[in-house]
């Protein structure tokens, strides 16, 4: 059964997991490092954002962050395996996870054997832009990947009900990428490095979309064909994001590449 909550300044020790599969253990470094990636661009809620990583040799069970824990505090060692059916596989003392990030994942993951990794967060240029009626609109090169490509999911409050997992799901069909009314943003891909990238630039279109609003003045749409030929070089030319930035963000995340790294 799912375990609602972590007790007061629980924390988790580092477990050693190099008894798992390579397999298991790539899912892993993959997973915590998007959690290293995202808590270091400031793309955080807190505990309450989750991303998740299927077990490719394991394919009915993937991996998520223990409820109560901030994404800097996550490692390969203690992120806890779920079956499907919300079951924790190899449970110890304090595992939990948080039952709204069961509700999605879960779904995705049983609708979408193609899916990877599904990543989910509360950002503040997402959950303005999935505030906004008219959604994601084409007026940035960023923006234009997801030209008529991009689902959208009526706000139904917390994500706790489990029948909500179908319309979800229904809602995303076989789109990469989906804003949640009024909550978030969410990514899937074949892969962690996929859905990592696709949350990255997502949400720097929805940052571009806001400060343009905020200017004040007349925007400019390119035509309809223009942003339709977009969206399809980048399909031709980007078939599967992450595959050349990935190794990239690890080289920062690791320090070896300097400073700077993405805004």
């Amino acid at each position: 059964m799912i375990a609602a909550k972590l007790t007061a300044n629980a924390a988790h020790p580092p477990r050693a997991t190099r008894d798992c599969s390579d397999v298991e253990w790539k899912a892993r470094t993959d997973l915590a490092a998007a959690y290293k990636l995202f808590d270091r661009l400031g793309m955080t809620d807190l505990i309450y954002t989750h991303m998740s990583a299927r077990i490719p040799d394991t394919p009915d069970h993937f991996l998520i962050n223990p409820y109560g824990l901030m994404f800097h505090e996550v490692t390969p060692d203690n992120l806890v395996k779920v079956d499907i059916d919300g079951n924790l596989v190899d449970e110890r003392e304090g595992d939990a996870i948080n039952p709204a990030g069961f509700t999605i994942h879960s779904a995705v993951h049983h609708a979408r054997p193609d899916v990877g990794a599904v990543i989910h967060l509360h950002t503040d240029a997402g959950m303005a832009v999935s505030a906004q009626a008219d959604g994601l609109l084409p007026i940035t090169q960023h923006s234009l990947r997801w030209y008529n490509r991009i689902a959208y999911h009526t706000y139904e409050g917390i994500a706790l009900d489990l029948a909500e997992r179908e319309r979800l799901v229904a809602d995303l069909g076989s789109h990469h990428s989906m804003i949640l009314r009024n909550h978030g943003l969410l990514t899937v891909g074949q892969d962690v490095a996929e859905a990592a990238v696709l949350m990255y630039y997502l949400e720097q279109a929805c940052k571009q979309q806001v400060m343009a609003l905020a200017g004040g003045r007349p925007l400019v749409y390119p035509a309809p064909e223009v942003c339709e030929h977009t969206a399809q070089q980048y399909e031709r030319a980007y078939p599967r994001a992450g595959v050349l930035e990935w190794d990239s963000l690890l080289r920062w995340l690791d320090g070896t590449t300097g400073p700077t790294g993405p805004r």
